[in-house]
């Protein structure tokens, strides 16, 4: 079946990108709204999961013609590996970013670097006396040498349990160590998920998806949360802060540099550098009023909360950023950067540079940043931007106009700060139900969908009905446009959460963070349940991922789930083609774990199942629905 080609207007919701995706086409710059047409119809096979590429026995792929591959595998388990493998890459992702996290820590405390510092020391040891590492009397450094030492250790192979399962009711943790999925270090559950989906291993679909549930456990209870909390301790632990976001917050008279990827390992230094007086005045000489750093997706949300550094846009934004004709860097790190930016640069007079030898990309400049040289290296990248000012067409730049405000800066401290440093007011408001719950929309954008659409409609659905909003990733962007990251966006909440948040001074809608700061909702719904002294599973909250598209996507939601968090997605992971498999992850985990996946495109109708569930749950505590 042919698609129809979509029309700019149902491409995005944006006037911003709207307006760029016209200046795309005059200037014969391709998209990924234009791959994607050139891709459709996709293959089902791939589509329900049913393809096996394991081993080269096959390629096999299951149909009513063959029921089995050539080892005799079927669907179900084909569905289950391929899932499990998909799960793994998403795990592998975001705690691969916490281990370089801990490296940059590690670096900090054994004197290898004088181009980071420990900001949050505060934060540091009350973390370590957390973990068990006393703190009266030592030395800082000390204590953060035995601190990274027990980051690693989580990362291990020798222990029952990561180290911040502390955090975890306890009702959740004998829940985990009955089935089976305890995690017990970061590495040691993607290689078993790695050595069980291999020819010849496990060929039990239920199996195999709990090794998933154990190996995402372990990304969202260890490796992201140990990414956040480490980038807290070593850049400073966000609180509110104004910024603004769109495409507009790029200037035509500045040097415009973007930052793109996910770790503020690089970012931060950049940013010290564009503030660099000798910088500026070099570009000055080059023609430039100044030079103007912004973020995109998860770096940029990272620089936002800590810095409030202006965020230029999402996923789907990336590339019409450089569609400007403004941008003379685009500086990256890993993750969600497509490799079409290096082809869109070459249209105009941009540049990327890569910065992470495990993200490389053909055409590009790579830079390399290290513990030891991140200041040298981000004054040499600035530099170069300064030098292609010059080389800039003015005729061939286009910038949007008005770009819009947001609040930023909700970290958990900041959150209980609000509170009066205790959760007991949150607590007072569900139980009177003025906020009857608390739902996590995070994630990406996918083409397949109005860009924005169902991030945007969902938000303010939930709102009208009194259930506060937490924000990450790239959900972030579009929250922000659509003015719902300010106090005013109170106005379009329902009666409850307007007074609350109106009281606090807050919007309806929390940032707290880039995708990888999911730990944060994580560690948020555990102090509530302990608090309470209930299972998170007991607990009026719910996640979604409505344009999600990643590998990290997919592990994110299952840790949710995982964790007792009823979680929607707009489609469905590629698993269709396994009834068992479908059906576990969308009833079955609910039996397991106390919360499943739902799959709804509408937002309005997800909006109304997420609803439902949060009247369950209320119901089920004693409380009003």
């Amino acid at each position: 079946m042919t698609q129809t080609k979509k029309t700019i207007e149902e491409m995005s919701i944006w006037e911003d990108a709207r307006q760029m995706l016209r200046k795309a086409e005059r200037d014969g710059v391709e998209t990924a709204w234009d791959r994607l047409e050139q891709q459709t119809p996709h293959c089902q096979f791939g589509e329900t999961g049913v393809c096996c590429r394991i081993c080269t026995m096959g390629p096999c792929r299951i149909g009513k013609k063959a029921q089995f591959g050539v080892c005799g595998a079927d669907a179900d388990v084909i569905v289950a590996r391929n899932f499990g493998r998909f799960l793994a890459g998403g795990a592998a992702g975001h705690s691969d970013h916490g281990r370089d996290c801990i490296e940059a820590f590690h670096a900090v405390a054994h004197g290898e670097t004088q181009d980071y510092q420990i900001k949050d020391s505060v934060k540091m040891l009350r973390i370590a006396a957390e973990l068990g590492i006393k703190t009266e009397g030592r030395e800082l450094l000390d204590v953060a040498k035995d601190l990274a030492a027990e980051f690693f250790e989580s990362f291990g192979s020798r222990r029952e349990q990561v180290g911040f399962i502390n955090r975890v009711p306890l009702k959740q943790q004998e829940l985990w160590k009955k089935l089976g999925i305890m995690p017990r270090g970061v590495d040691r559950e993607i290689t078993e998920m790695m050595h069980r989906t291999h020819m010849g291993c496990d060929n039990d679909a239920a199996n195999t998806l709990l090794q998933g549930a154990r190996m995402s456990l372990g990304d969202g209870w260890a490796g992201s949360m140990i990414a956040t909390e480490v980038s807290d301790i070593l850049f400073g632990t966000p609180s509110p802060r104004m910024s603004k976001v769109n495409l507009a917050v790029l200037k035509k008279d500045q040097v415009n540099i973007l930052v793109h990827g996910h770790n503020p390992i690089v970012s931060e230094k950049i940013l010290e550098a564009v503030n660099d007086p000798e910088l500026i005045a070099y570009a000055k000489e080059k023609g430039a009023n100044g030079i103007n750093l912004a973020g995109l997706c998860c770096t940029g949300n990272e620089l936002m909360m800590r810095q409030g550094i202006p965020m230029a846009g999402n996923h789907l934004m990336t590339e019409l950023a450089i569609v400007t004709g403004a941008v003379e860097l685009i500086v990256v790190d890993y993750q969600c950067i497509m490799p079409s930016l290096v082809q869109v640069s070459k249209c105009y007079h941009s540049k990327m540079i890569t910065t992470a030898d495990k993200a490389r990309f053909t055409g590009a400049e790579h830079v390399k940043f290290e513990m030891h040289n991140g200041r040298e290296q981000a004054r040499k990248v600035v530099r170069m931007a300064i030098d292609r000012f010059p080389l800039r067409n003015q005729d061939r730049v286009e910038i949007p106009e008005n770009p819009v405000d947001l609040v930023t800066g909700f970290s958990n401290e900041a959150i209980l700060a609000a509170l009066g440093g205790t959760l007991t007011p949150l607590i007072d408001a569900i139980k009177a139900g003025k906020i009857r719950g608390a739902v996590g929309i995070v994630g990406c954008n996918n083409p397949k969908y109005q860009h924005d659409y169902c991030n945007v409609n969902l938000a303010r659905e939930l709102i009208k009905k009194d259930i506060l909003v937490l924000a990450t990733g790239c959900v972030t962007t579009a929250a922000g446009k659509a003015g719902l990251l300010v106090p005013e966006a109170i106005e379009q909440a329902g009666p409850g959460l307007k007074e609350i948040c109106g009281a606090l001074g807050i919007p309806p809608v929390l940032h707290m963070g880039s995708c990888v700061d999911n730990a944060r909702i994580l560690q948020l719904a555990a102090m509530l349940a302990n608090e309470i002294g209930v299972s998170i599973s007991d607990l009026p909250l719910a996640a979604s991922s409505p344009e999600w598209y990643s590998e990290k996507a997919a592990t994110i939601g299952t840790y949710a789930v995982a964790s007792g968090i009823y979680t929607h997605l707009g489609h469905p992971p590629n698993i269709t083609g396994s009834p068992i498999v479908t059906q576990l992850a969308l009833s079955g985990l609910d039996d397991l774990v106390g919360a499943c996946f739902v799959i709804e495109p509408d937002p309005f109708k997800a909006a109304e199942l997420i609803d439902k569930r949060i009247t369950d749950k209320r119901i089920a505590l004693g409380l009003a629905g």
